[in-house]
């Protein structure tokens, strides 16, 4: 055992010795991780942190034509500013840190504020120490591309390379370990941090739990040390509220009288501000007697959110003067901000309240409920919130002279006591509008639904409070205040954006009707300001709500700042990693790319090509040519912007030539003829198009094929090879307007030029015929029986031809016939000439003369011919 001993000891001093050799060599591998057999840090510091849960990576064999100890001497040391280097001290600093993060995270156990941040801390370290790893990814693929240039070192029997090529290789294969063990260790350190994130947000689950769920026996002791302590911090109250009255009249007076004046003045220029620009987004006007359920909408929302932000940013203000001035003392400063935010509460809840039930405005109310009950449900939650807020007061002063426990208990207890009796005698009242619909007459009892609702809820916080778990009773109490008003401002917002969003109701607003008064908008512009307004009004009452919503249920303001950085920057579906801003950004760089595309194609036809009198089909072929190249450069741009992988377009390209092999060629030519007519656009939806035997309006585009509607409702599925190959007549290609055409004959009795006059006056009197271009009569020609002319006009919309056409015929019509002008048939007239019509009309006799034969008359028959005797 002791030689065993021995040869361990002395194996030991043989690698430190070598260990030192190395570093000597090679300075920058002091920034690697230890060996394992160095000195064991004490715990807790930088160093020890990754060194003990992750090992460097093993560096690359030398060359064999050195031994390992001469290959690490000939390698040149890397200078100070190599990023090989500074990446190792950066993450050096990151390990160190990351142990204080640790220290600090075990020491706030309880602080749940401070967890929070030290989460987002630990989370930044994270994505920093990836990002390092990241950073030296380019470094090691130019160092594995010059290795593999240099080549594999001479083999044994081989002639020795130069001396030069031999250190290049061993300063590069020196770097690319370094780089392998930098990259080793610093995702091991991403990996603590992570952990350190996952096991804060554990800690924060089980204080939150804890917190939640303990429990308190009640009973009379408790009630009696809850009262002592209760007079104990009323007196210590008094006390500093006096003294820091007296401190600051004698020592802060200036700067009380500046940050008084300065906050008075603040809130002077908010309410003028507010009323001279959003006054009339929630003034009630009383001269309306039945506003319509948008205006109320509207007012409820905006009577909310506006004097409730322009109240917040007032406290808040004030309390930064304040603090900013020296004026409040530590003691002092948290008793200031728990009475603003309780200011900020009770104001908060009860402008909900007043805005959905308008006590004193019936006409503009959004619930129907009578005028009593409204009063009754306002004084109920004024109520309920400020026994709330006066807890969370409360709560705060026993925080900061850091009273019994008994003594927040207690106050926990009467709160939730008193909230759950207003809500089981709230369950009593008779709101609901009477049946005769007059909100003067007494109501009538809640739907038993709502009634047995507010009772159970009501009881099971007596319950919960009753036998212990007043944490639990708090919390609900609180959560059906304050999560209740904002639920219900949130839900009054996206009403107010849907009913504003309404087709051709925004400009029934005000606020519509000044945009459009302002702005000269015409009805559909106004309709799509509208369709606007109702996003934004979504969106702002979506990302006022949540955050308070989030915060009232134990999330911090950091958790929140998290989510939402994480949403634009980083959204995880699986192994597709989304990003909002990197999709904002390709979608502007394609835009980008095409106004570019868009400049230089005119740029070029109208100025090189026009000057050097390129035949114009040149023209339009190059001009196309680079419009195609240039949106397919801003794509790829923009799609790699966006961080989307091109290489995986490549399984689809390689589907696509493996189909054209296998005989899919007409599969093919409609896929690409579709992504032609989809990009080149000869036609869209809704068109009234012809092709072929066919024609129709256009109901779908897709890919392979392109259905067309008949005016028969029999669809057509033509395929798009088809399109793009066959000529296409497009009606409504470039706009709607047609040309219509109604052929006129008159007798030629007529006159001409009353009959041109007459026709022009018709089509005058049509609103839908277009003035410009106008109306024109063309005179074609002289018919066999009439004279022949062709009114021409124009309309805005060819969809209405036929109904005009027709109204302009039947108008011709009676015009016509009351001026006298007559529409001719076709006529034919027949001349039949018979020679001695007398000796033909004669009858013939026996005894009669024999008339002269046939052929002496020079008739071509002997004898008379009935057919042709006329009557």
């Amino acid at each position: 055992m002791i030689h065993i001993a021995s040869l361990l000891s002395s194996a030991r001093v043989a690698l430190a010795a070598l260990s030192v050799c190395l570093i000597l060599a090679h300075p920058a591998a002091s920034q690697v991780p230890a060996v394992p057999d160095a000195p064991s840090q004490e715990e807790g510091s930088p160093a020890a942190l990754p060194t003990e849960a992750a090992t460097p990576a093993p560096a690359a064999d030398p060359p064999a034509s050195l031994p390992p100890a001469e290959s690490a001497a000939n390698a040149a040391p890397l200078s100070p500013d190599d990023p090989v280097v500074l990446a190792a001290q950066r993450v050096e600093k990151v390990i160190e840190r990351l142990a204080t993060l640790r220290r600090q995270a075990d020491a706030a156990a309880l602080d749940d504020r401070g967890l929070a941040e030290f989460k987002i801390q630990s989370d930044a370290l994270a994505r920093e120490v990836l990002d390092i790893s990241l950073e030296l990814r380019p470094r090691l693929n130019d160092v594995q591309a010059r290795l593999t240039e240099l080549g594999d070192p001479p083999g044994e029997g081989q002639p020795a390379e130069n001396a030069t090529v031999t250190q290049e290789r061993n300063r590069l294969t020196a770097t690319r370990s370094e780089i392998n063990a930098l990259t080793g260790r610093a995702e091991d350190v991403s990996i603590e941090a992570k952990a350190l994130s996952d096991r804060i947000s554990d800690i924060r689950r089980d204080l939150f739990t804890s917190q939640l769920f303990a429990h308190t026996d009640i009973d009379g002791a408790i009630l009696k040390d809850a009262l002592d302590s209760f007079a104990t911090d009323a007196e210590r109250v008094r006390r500093s509220v006096s003294s820091w009255l007296q401190f600051a009249v004698r020592f802060k007076a200036t700067q009380l009288a500046i940050a008084v004046l300065l906050s008075l003045a603040l809130a002077l220029a908010i309410l003028v501000g507010e009323y001279r620009l959003f006054g009339r987004l929630h003034r009630r006007d009383r001269t309306i007697d039945d506003p319509s359920y948008i205006s109320r909408l509207s007012v409820a929302f905006w009577s909310t959110i506006l004097p409730s932000l322009a109240l917040s940013f007032f406290l808040s203000s004030t309390y930064f003067l304040l603090r900013t001035f020296n004026v409040l003392r530590s003691d002092i400063s948290p008793l200031i901000a728990a009475v603003f935010a309780l200011i900020g509460l009770v104001f908060f809840v009860t402008a909900v309240s007043r805005a959905v039930l308008a006590p004193r405005a019936p006409n503009w109310r959004l619930v129907p409920v009578s005028n009593r009950g409204a009063r009754d449900l306002c004084i109920a939650i004024f109520l309920m919130v400020l026994v709330n807020g006066i807890d969370y007061v409360l709560a705060v002063i026993s925080e900061i002279y850091s009273s019994p426990v008994v003594l927040t208990v207690v106050k926990s207890l009467f709160s939730s006591i008193v909230v759950a009796l207003l809500l089981v005698l709230a369950s009593f009242l008779r709101p609901v509008l009477a049946d005769s619909g007059n909100p003067a007459e007494q109501g009538r009892a809640w739907p038993k639904t709502i009634a047995l609702t507010l009772r159970g809820v009501g009881i099971f916080l007596l319950l919960a409070a009753a036998i212990g778990y007043v944490g639990l009773a708090r919390f609900l109490a609180t959560q059906i205040v304050v999560t209740g008003a904002v639920v219900a401002t949130i839900y009054i917002g996206i009403l107010s954006g849907k009913a504003i969003s309404a087709p051709n109701r925004f400009g029934e607003t005000r606020v519509g009707q000044f945009i459009g008064n302002k702005l000269r908008l015409s009805s559909i512009g106004l309709d799509q300001a509208g369709i606007v307004a109702g996003l934004f009004i979504y969106v702002f009452a979506l990302a006022t709500g949540v955050p308070l919503i989030l915060m009232s249920w134990g999330f911090q303001p950091g958790d929140i700042r998290l989510w939402v950085y994480q949403l634009f920057t980083e959204i995880s579906v699986g192994t597709i990693r989304i990003s909002i801003f990197g999709i904002l950004g390709g979608i502007l760089l394609f835009a980008v790319g095409l106004i570019l595309t868009r400049w230089f194609q005119k740029w070029l036809d109208g100025n090189v090509m026009a000057r050097s009198q390129v035949d114009g089909g040149v023209r339009n072929s190059v001009r196309t040519g680079i419009g195609y190249l240039g949106t397919g450069i801003a794509g790829i741009v923009g799609i790699s912007a966006a961080g989307i992988d091109l290489s995986s377009l490549a399984l689809v390209a390689g589907a696509l030539s493996l189909g054209i092999g296998f005989g899919l060629q007409n599969i093919v030519s409609n896929f690409v003829s579709g992504l032609i007519l989809l990009v080149e656009r000869p036609f869209k939806v809704g068109d009234y198009v012809i092709t072929g035997a066919n024609e129709g309006i256009v109901q779908r585009i897709s890919v392979r094929a392109t259905e067309i509607e008949t005016f028969r409702r029999q669809t057509i599925i033509v395929p798009n090879s088809e399109l793009i190959n066959a000529p296409l007549g497009n009606w409504t290609h470039r706009n709607r307007v047609q040309r219509s055409e109604i052929p006129v004959s008159v007798a030629y009795e007529s006159d001409p030029e009353e009959v041109i006059a007459l026709l022009l006056d018709v089509v005058s009197k049509e609103e839908e015929i277009l003035k410009n271009p106008e109306p024109h009569v063309e005179f074609l020609r002289f018919g066999a029986s009439s004279l022949d002319f062709e009114l021409r006009f124009h309309l805005a919309d060819f969809t209405k031809g036929l109904e005009v056409r027709n109204r302009v015929r039947v108008e011709i019509v009676r015009r016509c016939r009351a001026n006298g002008i007559v529409m001719p048939f076709p006529q034919r007239d027949v001349t039949l000439h018979v020679r001695d019509l007398e000796m033909l009309m004669q009858p013939r006799s026996s005894s009669s003369p024999s008339p002269k034969s046939s052929a002496e008359r020079g008739d071509l028959q002997g004898g008379p011919d009935d057919d042709k005797l006329l009557p």
